[in-house]
């Protein structure tokens, strides 16, 4: 008989990708923090567990997407005695974004206690998952790499092999400057046109016509142009990204301008009560600055 898969975490990107996998015919049993999020993956046909011990005593493969690394080494039992008995023979697929470092570490570890790692962030957000079109880029063992890619077909519309951990994690940290650059940017050219007096419709328009228009840009000018704010990726989750790409940059002896000023940007929109909101709001960290006092 073969075993369930786990799923731990059912946040903003958890619970899409978890009732995807339940509806693709997985069997699958999770676990969230708050166990009122998980009705929508229970109605789809998962097992809610009451602990993380009870969906690693289950399941050879367990997914994982948490809001940050303390809370992977939490339910994972990392540093414990328990973690071993926890994570001894399974396949650890870290779907979420940490950094490098981390991530070798938790490999590192992994296989000390006779578990396996894959690494596997996902580039898009909350749409993408409930739509499955996600992009993951997956590092590890090849082998453990060949099984884990198959699982993750109901979440992607592509996967990407990319060598040994923490490889995935540095190429997410090159993609998401694509991503963060462009919908700063986005932010900016909205407020400039404003500044003008300009109909936004016009604005969003012309955009969506040409050859910079994108996925992307399509959503983050259907937000602003209705002033729906709610979270596709969150600006607490961008900020975060934001820090690891500037320290995996400073690892390699890169400079990242653009980041750096959008760092400065997405801790502003945190400062005002903004972090769980979309990441198109960083559009209100702008106000009050006139492009004269050299702010970015």
């Amino acid at each position: 008989m073969t075993a369930p898969l786990g799923f731990l975490g059912l946040g903003l990107m958890g619970l899409p990708m978890a009732v995807r996998l339940a509806r693709a015919g997985h069997e699958l049993v999770v676990w969230n923090r708050t166990p009122a999020r998980a009705e929508p993956v229970v109605v789809a046909g998962a097992r809610l567990a009451a602990t993380p011990a009870e969906v690693l005593a289950q399941a050879d493969t367990v997914l994982v997407m948490l809001a940050d690394e303390a809370a992977v080494d939490a339910v994972l039992g990392r540093g414990t005695p328990a973690f071993p008995r926890l994570v001894g023979g399974r396949t650890i697929v870290h779907t979420g974004t940490a950094s490098a470092a981390w991530s070798a570490g938790l490999e590192a570890d992994l296989r000390t206690a006779g578990g396996r790692y894959v690494e596997a962030p996902v580039s898009g957000s909350r749409t993408p998952a409930e739509e499955g079109t996600l992009v993951a880029m997956l590092a590890g063992d090849p082998a453990d790499v060949a099984r884990v890619g198959p699982v993750l077909a109901p979440l992607c519309a592509r996967t990407v092999e990319c060598g040994p951990v923490p490889s995935a994690l540095r190429l997410k940290f090159a993609v998401n400057t694509v991503l963060i650059t462009l919908v700063t940017g986005l932010a900016e050219a909205w407020r400039l046109a404003a500044a003008h007096g300009l109909d936004p419709r016009l604005f969003a328009e012309v955009l969506d016509a040409g050859p910079m228009a994108s996925a992307v840009s399509r959503v983050k000018l259907g937000k602003l142009l209705t002033g729906d704010f709610s979270a596709q990726a969150a600006i607490d989750d961008v900020l975060k990204n934001c820090r690891l790409v500037r320290e995996s940059a400073r690892e390699a002896g890169a400079a990242t301008p653009l980041m750096d000023a959008c760092l400065q940007l997405f801790a502003a929109a945190v400062d005002l009560g903004l972090g769980a909101e979309d990441m198109i709001a960083v559009l209100h960290a702008l106000d009050g600055r006139d492009g004269r006092d050299g702010a970015p």
